[in-house]
């Protein structure tokens, strides 16, 4: 059981790039996203990012056990955070790279309730952060588009 935790907690071993593994799992997220076609569907998205939270919360739980508090090789919450930030959006490079960018800012900069949610007890800490920063990216690129469209910048970039 520890080792199918340890596979799927740090999504086949991307947690453990030697600089910045939680950027690298968000990165390759995005590129799963934007070269699988069917990732774009929101429903399946939504169903594997349920999916990678129940996944997450086990493993996690496990991990922390032994390695500590929140390891940094855990990736999973990042896989199943840029996702969330990703459902919903218009499928182009620019929303794409605009979840990134915000889903990383969240997630490291964790403001007011991102923060608080971290302190939830195992895996439930590990993913929820995540989560949450997950959804306030998608509805900073939501809100982003939305102007840019208002002002007839959008779909043009």
């Amino acid at each position: 059981m520890r080792l199918a935790a340890k596979i799927l907690s740090t999504c086949l071993g991307l947690g453990y790039f030697p600089v910045a593994p939680g950027t690298a799992t968000s990165v390759v997220a995005v590129l799963c996203y934007f070269f699988i076609p069917i990732l774009h569907d929101p429903l399946l998205l939504l169903s594997l990012v349920l999916l990678s939270t129940a996944v997450g919360v086990w493993s996690g739980t496990l991990m922390e056990a032994e390695f500590g508090e929140d390891p940094s090789i855990v990736t999973i919450d990042e896989l199943a955070g840029q996702w969330l930030a990703l459902a919903f959006l218009p499928v182009g490079w620019l929303p794409a790279l605009l979840s990134l960018v915000f889903f990383r800012y969240f997630d490291i900069a964790k403001p007011g309730p991102v923060d608080a949610l971290q302190r939830f007890p195992g895996g439930w800490g590990i993913m929820a952060d995540d989560l949450l920063a997950g959804l306030f990216a998608n509805f900073s690129v939501q809100a982003l588009l939305g102007m840019l469209t208002f002002f007839h910048l959008w779909p043009f970039l």
